[in-house]
């Protein structure tokens, strides 16, 4: 059964940084495609960044281009969030998800709608304060 454990969020002040984590047990973390995406209170799911299997193809939200960074490391079965010049309306949820290589699509292009993934997990608390 795969597990997916986020960890890294807190309260900050606008501007600061944080790292996100999420570490990933029981499956073959290195054949997923790995996603972030964040709810706030009263807000649909949406779409942080997306990095495929590979890492070589990666996508952003456009309200977090520039600030944030996505990435993985497969020895470590953990995906990682950097957020950078964080704001206000950051302040979210997040969540990590995993996407596991179908037959019914390309596998190297990674997925933005939180449908396309399998796995998530329980979320980690970012506040941001102005």
């Amino acid at each position: 059964q795969v597990r997916l454990v986020e960890s890294g969020g807190g309260l900050v002040q606008a501007g600061d940084s944080l790292r996100l984590s999420c570490a990933a047990s029981g499956g073959s973390f290195s054949t997923y495609a790995m996603g972030w995406f964040r709810q706030a209170p009263g807000n649909v799911r949406e779409f942080v960044a997306a990095m495929s299997w590979s890492g070589g193809m990666i996508f952003y939200g456009d309200s977090v281009k520039g600030r944030f960074t996505i990435s993985r490391d497969n020895a470590k079965n953990t995906a990682y969030l950097q957020m950078n010049s964080l704001k206000p309306e950051d302040t979210a949820l997040y969540y990590c998800a995993g996407d596991p290589p179908k037959t019914s699509r390309d596998n190297d292009v990674p997925g933005k709608w939180s449908y396309e993934y399998d796995y998530w997990g329980q979320g980690t608390q970012v506040t941001v304060s102005s």
